[in-house]
């Protein structure tokens, strides 16, 4: 099932991803239970435990060079491109010395990278268009099973409380991995509202 910005790009504030990842908004002044400042989040490390990549499957070489080509144009390099295949969708995973320019502050370039990858690896096509999430050092994956995380417990709270649960505003693509982790529950349904940069997932008992 897609939703209305699955795979769509507005602008987004620098500052977006320093924000918790949190349930609902509202509450007293500073963003915390007791009111305090919010704590901005520790530095990213590199990680360690990124995802094993498998090599990539004969139908999706072509996306795999596309990138590598794209890769190539923008400095980086040199690299390895790997597959992975998660309950969102699938990943090309780019690993290689120089991946900091890549990933960018915050995540934006890949989300810009990711635009630009599959509106091209999909111009010209009506039907099955094909979407892949692109990644480096398994950033986006591990923000992808924190969102997961999140709507899991969300789905809890909501149920408890018999009453929507707005969550922080997000990029589209996160957004997305919201909607799908929750798109198979007969308890709640989700939504997004607001306008950019506010736009956020509701979650709704049914």
């Amino acid at each position: 099932m897609l939703y209305e910005d699955d795979f769509e790009f507005e602008e987004q504030p620098a500052d977006i991803r320093d924000r918790t990842i949190g349930g609902r908004t509202g509450g007293k002044p500073g963003g915390g239970r007791g009111g305090g400042t919010r704590r901005r989040p520790e530095p990213r490390q590199r990680r360690t435990d990124v995802l094993a990549t498998a090599e990539i499957p004969e139908d999706a070489k072509p996306a795999g060079d596309l990138l590598r080509d794209i890769l190539d144009r923008m400095g980086i390099g040199p690299v390895d491109i790997g597959y992975v295949k998660r309950t969102e969708g699938e990943y090309l995973e780019v690993s290689g010395p120089r991946l900091g320019m890549l990933i960018g502050r915050h995540g934006n370039t890949l989300e810009a990278l990711n635009l630009i990858f599959n509106n091209s690896f999909n111009a010209g096509v009506k039907a099955n268009r094909r979407y892949f999430t692109i990644d480096a050092e398994g950033y986006r994956a591990h923000r992808a099973d924190q969102l997961k995380n999140l709507a899991l417990a969300t789905l809890e709270r909501c149920m408890r409380e018999q009453k929507p649960q707005k969550l922080e505003p997000m990029l589209p693509s996160e957004r997305k991995i919201v909607h799908l982790a929750l798109a198979t529950s007969d308890l709640v349904r989700t939504e997004s509202e607001g306008e950019e940069p506010e736009r956020r997932v509701v979650i709704f008992p049914r």
